[in-house]
């Protein structure tokens, strides 16, 4: 069971001021491609793991923005920790 769920929000700066949802997809395909459980939002990805893996996923992420030509990325990251947690029970009895 996972012991911490990440929410992000990556904010790339673009090479040439494009649009940046295509550099938002391609954060969330890294995300999709660590197998972790995770829920998009409209202005954050949340995802359950374990904390080590988490921050190698936000590395992961910045990476390919970077490999996309971004001169900087902001990640905005926030953490909840426990000894077992997951997004379905901290909502749950909102569903």
């Amino acid at each position: 069971m996972a012991d911490t769920i990440m929410s992000i929000q990556i904010i790339p700066k673009t090479p040439n001021g494009e649009d940046v949802i295509p550099y938002v997809d391609r954060a969330i395909q890294v995300i999709d491609d660590s197998n972790l459980k995770y829920y998009v939002s409209p202005l954050e990805t949340s995802i359950e793991g374990d904390m080590s893996e988490l921050l190698s996923l936000i590395e992961k992420m910045n990476k390919a923005m970077r490999e996309m030509g971004c001169a900087s990325i902001i990640s905005q990251v926030k953490f909840y920790h426990a000894e077992h947690v997951s997004m379905d029970s901290l909502v749950q009895k909102y569903r």
